[in-house]
């Protein structure tokens, strides 16, 4: 927090390219002084500078394309990740599971051709052109 003797016109913060870009021009700067040539500080009505360095940090996350935050599936229940791999249940048979059902886009109802190999299964998606390894 550093006190301001003279009123500066503040900047608009950098966001996307310009703020990445802006970034690597100030490389031996510190963090601090970065966020503030970016534009992301405040002047209280005491004239105290204020760094919003969270502001800041959040912008170069958005900036580099890092998404952090899940995609929930609308209903607010996150549930399990797919891991890519399945056991034969205790009767037999293979769930694949929603997670995998979902990301690919099936629906009730969509039905299978079913090849099986010696140490694989095929699903082929009847009305589909791809084929999906199991």
């Amino acid at each position: 927090m550093a006190k301001k003797k003279k009123m500066e016109s503040k900047m608009e913060p950098l966001e996307g390219q310009a703020l990445l870009e802006k970034v690597r021009e100030l490389g031996n700067l510190s963090k601090e002084e970065k966020a503030r040539a970016c534009g992301y500080y405040t002047v209280t009505k005491n004239d105290v500078e204020r760094v919003n360095m969270m502001k800041f940090l959040n912008a170069l996350i958005d900036a580099e394309g890092i998404e952090l935050d899940s995609k929930a599936n609308g209903n607010g229940r996150g549930g399990r990740s797919a891991s890519y791999r399945i056991s034969v249940q205790s009767n037999g048979n293979l769930l694949i599971g929603s997670a995998y059902t979902k990301q690919m886009g099936l629906q009730p109802g969509d039905e299978f051709e079913i090849t099986l190999g010696r140490k694989h299964i095929h699903l082929k998606q009847l009305g589909a052109e791809e084929e999906i390894d199991a």
